[in-house]
């Protein structure tokens, strides 16, 4: 039976602009013994060109087709359910190619969803203006909701702490798109054209990428290179398949394969 992998990004593959030591073998590995992965990304401000390019610098050659993040997953989900609407949207890069793409008309005003990504770019008036938006009737989505990592001098609040902002403001909730949704893993499941029973996802954290995989019967590897903290492990109601230090401990075939 095949077997593939989801695997998580920042703080599983590298860290920052580090990579972690023998994430680049471990890839090289599943490329050389021609394992199915895909790298899964919460992170919607990258486009798939720029996610290889920071790949490639870090000794990693991929494809575009290893990349599946959650502005791909957004444009999916309204290509599915509202063919052809129209979006404001508080986003860059990524999320507004994909968008694009999946032709959903990009607006200004009396826009039938508001989409919030990540980004540097938007201002307060334009987080005033989703709100005024989202209040006239537009829907609300989010493609993610990470926290910010809440350290000195980060430039970036994180979406979660904006999509509060905006649904305090508007008493609307946002729709989130990106893991541990479902609706992310499930449009990642039919990208790679895996089953459940057939994938196994590796991330750094216990509230999106094990949870996410939780939610779906995925089997999880859980790596202590990024934001999970050994320690906590066991005040989670749920748990990983797997612990490792880092990915370069994870020996191929998995157990459960």
């Amino acid at each position: 039976m095949k077997h593939g992998l989801m695997i998580d990004m920042d703080g599983v593959i590298y860290a920052g602009d580090t990579l972690i030591e023998g994430a680049d073998i471990f890839i090289k590995r599943l490329l050389e013994e021609d394992v199915p992965f895909t790298f899964l990304s919460n992170n919607s401000q990258r486009t798939r060109t720029e996610s290889v390019e920071k790949l490639g610098k870090l000794g990693i050659e991929v494809t575009e087709e290893h990349i599946y993040n959650s502005a791909m997953a957004t444009s999916t989900f309204l290509k599915d359910q509202y063919p052809g609407c129209s979006a404001y949207v508080l986003g860059e890069g990524g999320l507004l190619t994909s968008l694009e793409e999946t032709g959903i008309v990009l607006v200004d005003k009396d826009p039938d969803f508001v989409i919030l990504g990540e980004g540097h770019e938007f201002t307060l008036q334009m987080v005033h203006s989703a709100v005024d938006m989202i209040l006239a009737g537009a829907k609300f989505i989010a493609t993610n909701r990470d926290p910010s990592p809440r350290k000195a001098g980060w430039n970036n609040l994180g979406i979660a702490a904006t999509a509060a902002m905006i649904e305090e403001a508007s008493g609307r909730e946002a729709f989130v798109i990106g893991k541990p949704s479902p609706v992310m893993m499930r449009s990642a499941s039919a990208y790679m054209q895996l089953l459940p029973s057939q994938t196994t996802i590796i991330g750094d954290t216990m509230e999106t990428d094990i949870k996410g995989g939780i939610y779906m019967g995925f089997k999880t590897v859980l790596v202590l290179s990024g934001m999970a903290d050994k320690e906590t492990l066991s005040t989670y109601a749920y748990k990983p398949n797997l612990v490792v230090k880092a990915v370069n401990e994870i020996e191929l075939p998995l157990k459960w394969w």
